[in-house]
């Protein structure tokens, strides 16, 4: 592609967008390791755009789905990760203009670069073509990703899930005691017991932190209490 085609000719391509100002698609890809003229404002407006279009759609697709299902599922779209993966499919790294520094560091590789710049493309396209051109790009990158979406209920964590569980039954919330701690200082392992009194049920969970052994131990509660019951033959 010709300097001259840049960057109109690459949205174009990528993005099937003809942008009316190029100043604009140069700036949302161009690097604060560049020049004072970046994309740091066109992220910030980006950002928001983005989650807008990502609400509204999960809104529409998922008429069922709680308040806090929905976030569950708009966070897992628009994590860091997941807007870096978007970008590196794009090849959204090769078209971004960054300084010496950056070049020589890889910073066309590196996730939070390539995250920020996608939202600035974002910010670019509202600006440039309006919410429904905003919309139409937003929904045309993260199509396969939306259709890919888990059950909303298996983005909650093991905690929370024993807790709906517990309270949906008018049960008691379960407990958690620490057991142990074993190794050395920066290398701890926590041993968790979660119980639940009432249906005289407790597990055991180990992690690296104390908060990711109550998660396995209340996983493992989770597992018996939704395990099929055992019929015997008649």
């Amino acid at each position: 592609m010709r300097a001259a085609d840049w960057p109109c000719g690459w949205v174009l391509e990528k993005l099937s967008y003809a942008p009316r100002d190029a100043g604009l698609f140069s700036t949302a890809l161009t690097h604060r390791s560049v020049s004072a003229a970046n994309n740091e404002r066109l992220e910030f407006l980006g950002d928001a755009v983005l989650n807008l279009l990502i609400a509204e759609h999960l809104y529409r697709a998922f008429p069922l789905c709680s308040e806090g299902d929905l976030s569950r599922l708009r966070s897992r779209l628009v994590s860091g990760e997941s807007l870096a993966q978007v970008a590196s499919a794009l090849g959204l790294g090769a078209a971004l203009h960054l300084g010496s520094g950056e070049l020589k560091s890889g910073g066309f590789r590196r996730k939070s670069i390539l995250a920020d710049a996608l939202e600035a493309l974002c910010g670019a396209i509202f600006l440039d073509g309006g919410l429904e051109a905003a919309r139409q790009a937003v929904e045309a990158l993260f199509a396969a990703r939306i259709a890919a979406l888990p059950e909303p209920a298996t983005l909650k964590d093991a905690k929370t899930r024993l807790q709906e569980y517990l309270q949906s039954r008018g049960l008691p919330l379960p407990s958690y005691v620490m057991e142990r701690v074993e190794g050395e200082a920066h290398a701890h392992t926590f041993w968790v017991r979660c119980e639940v009194a009432a249906l005289a049920r407790r597990a055991q969970g180990s992690g690296s932190t104390r908060r990711s052994a109550e998660q396995e131990a209340a996983e493992r509660v989770l597992g018996e209490l939704e395990a099929p019951l055992d019929v015997a033959p008649g």
